[in-house]
């Protein structure tokens, strides 16, 4: 059994996947509290799906870009369980998340999470060679560059409110497809899932202490402008 949490951003979500069926699993809006809420809603999710920390056989994690705050409490209770059950862990960027999906469309695809201050991170994907992957840096844009850069169709998903929807739509016209809010939520069953494949290939799974959050920097004043981007 995989657990898998994500509290990236004010939306959490938290899982259980067994390799076969999705045993368990809750998407929520936790706003500033999901230090308190994620161990609750895991010990929930465990009661529901009967299962008990002997049958985990690995945890899965949410890594950002997001909230500097939220990253640290998956990040935190995942490694603290991965290191008293001697169970691997896995992280992966949120925005990969975001995007999976989508993982079989042709068409590129545009992860957006919301950054605060009217800024986005922005993440490009597409199928290349028969491969889906990144196909871009995690971008800390804003809406007005991302959408000035976008010059082919594209999916667009994951944090998008209403009235990003219709400058993209007004501005882009037919190059903007967008995912619709089911789609988009960005939910722990596809990090497990995720989590799970990869453990098939690698067993061991990454260096619990080096695995980290990511952090964008602020965009440079005056730089690539309302395109500045950069990890710290």
């Amino acid at each position: 059994m995989i657990l898998a949490l994500d509290t990236s951003t004010a939306t959490a979500s938290a899982a259980l996947f067994d390799g076969e069926s999705l045993r368990a699993e809750t998407t929520w809006e936790t706003g500033t509290a999901a230090t308190a809420q994620l161990l609750p809603v895991v010990e929930h999710l465990m009661e529901l799906a009967r299962c008990r920390p002997a049958h985990l056989r690995g945890i899965a994690v949410a890594l950002g870009p997001g909230s500097f705050n939220g990253l640290r409490v998956a990040l935190s209770l995942g490694k603290g369980l991965a290191s008293a059950l001697g169970l691997p862990i896995v992280g992966f960027p949120t925005p990969d998340i975001a995007a999976y999906p989508f993982s079989s469309l042709v068409l590129p695809v545009c992860a957006i999470l919301k950054a605060g201050r009217n800024r986005l991170i922005c993440t490009h994907f597409q199928t290349r060679y028969g491969r889906w992957q990144r196909v871009s840096d995690f971008r800390n844009l804003t809406l007005d560059a991302l959408i000035q850069e976008t010059d082919r169709t594209t999916v667009f998903c994951g944090e998008i409110d209403r009235e990003m929807e219709t400058a993209l739509q007004e501005r882009l016209g037919r190059r903007a497809l967008l995912a619709s809010a089911a789609l988009s939520a960005r939910r722990a069953g596809y990090l497990a899932e995720m989590a799970w494949r990869r453990l098939q290939e690698n067993p061991e799974g990454d260096d619990l202490v080096a695995l980290q959050p990511i952090y964008l920097s602020p965009p440079r004043l005056g730089g690539a402008g309302s395109g500045g981007e950069g990890k710290s």
